[in-house]
């Protein structure tokens, strides 16, 4: 291992000491992380919070065999040391990386081929925003999703830290965004960001609202967060040959699907998860976001939007925050 500074032997990280709420995380004594093949040791400058983290909290999604305990799925972070096989020349730069678990530490390991060298226009708390959303809305609305150009998209959730990103990445590939949200004082700035229609759910019937503003035609892609009855409902708004991509399930996962209309339609219904992906997948998707977003990073086109920082040392708060469902963008915990 090649390392630029004196490391200690252990360190103070956020785990869950039993799985429960908020209160259940604490910080505890673990090893100071090596770095393996390909990998490199990262003093982590801020950790962006996701909906994943709460659920390894429950109890609901466990960290893969081998994996750490300590919480934490995206990081930016300074290079201070690099495993075997990974480039020295990496030492002293700030990479933002998708990691499998790690991330509330002072310190981080993370797959060079699932990291990026951090945009000098990105401040450490954007850049620990983005990874886990580069990632997410990359394979589901790209590649699952097979959103192009001139269709149109309905994003449920627009104002969450995933759903602030993918409306701006489908506004740059020249499509048009439709969101729905539940605070009217929101959509102003979530046009800003490239919606074209905002709908407040409460009090409007989305799938109406989207056959409207689309004469009929539905849209082409719906990005999913509910799950539950809304399924039927994204359904009912999309056009003929539409995907419906399903990233999480607030209402349950258990759906009726009337399959008389997936045919008549020619619908398909697509899902998936980013931590269980192999590191091969994950280092495929991380070229061609490289390729495909990161010159929007660069030219400011793209930006995440923060809501709030906390230290880690209060990350329960920082979670309590999150499951209030009053985020409009991303929490990020700072060492």
């Amino acid at each position: 291992m090649i390392n630029t500074t004196r490391l200690p032997d252990t360190m103070q990280a956020i785990v869950a000491r039993e799985p429960g709420d908020a209160s259940v995380l604490v910080l505890a004594e673990r090893p100071m992380p090596v770095p393996g093949a390909g990998e490199v040791l990262l003093k982590v400058l801020a950790a962006g919070i996701n909906r994943p983290d709460i659920m390894q909290r429950q109890g609901i999604a466990r960290p893969a065999p081998g994996i750490t305990d300590v919480l934490g799925l995206e990081v930016c972070g300074e290079v201070v040391a690099c495993g075997p096989g990974a480039d020295p020349k990496l030492l002293g730069q700030r990479l933002m990386s998708l990691v499998p678990g790690g991330g509330y530490a002072p310190w981080c390991t993370a797959s060079v081929e699932h990291s990026f060298v951090v945009p000098q226009n990105l401040s450490d708390v954007e850049a620990a925003a983005l990874p886990e959303g580069l990632f997410t809305v990359w394979h589901n609305l790209f590649e699952l999703g097979r959103l192009s150009m001139g269709e149109t998209v309905l994003v449920h959730g627009a104002a969450g830290g995933i759903g602030t990103l993918a409306v701006q990445m489908a506004h740059a590939a020249g499509c048009t965004v439709i969101v729905t949200d539940n605070d009217e004082a929101r959509f102003a700035e979530l046009k800003a960001l490239g919606a074209d229609l905002a709908i407040h759910w409460p009090s409007t019937d989305f799938t109406q609202a989207c056959l409207d503003f689309t004469g009929g035609r539905g849209v082409d892609v719906v990005l999913d967060i509910v799950g539950g009855e809304y399924v039927r409902r994204n359904l009912q708004a999309m056009a003929f040959g539409g995907r419906h991509v399903s990233l999480s399930f607030m209402q349950g996962s258990a759906v009726n699907v009337e399959l008389l209309t997936l045919m008549q339609k020619q619908l398909s219904l697509h899902s998936s998860t980013m931590r269980p992906q192999s590191p091969y997948e994950k280092a495929r998707m991380a070229k061609a976001i490289a390729h495909h977003v990161l010159p929007l990073l660069k030219s400011g086109r793209i930006r995440p939007r923060i809501h709030a920082s906390f230290p880690v040392a209060e990350a329960s708060a920082a979670h309590v925050a999150l499951e209030s469902g009053k985020v409009f963008g991303k929490l990020v915990l700072l060492p």
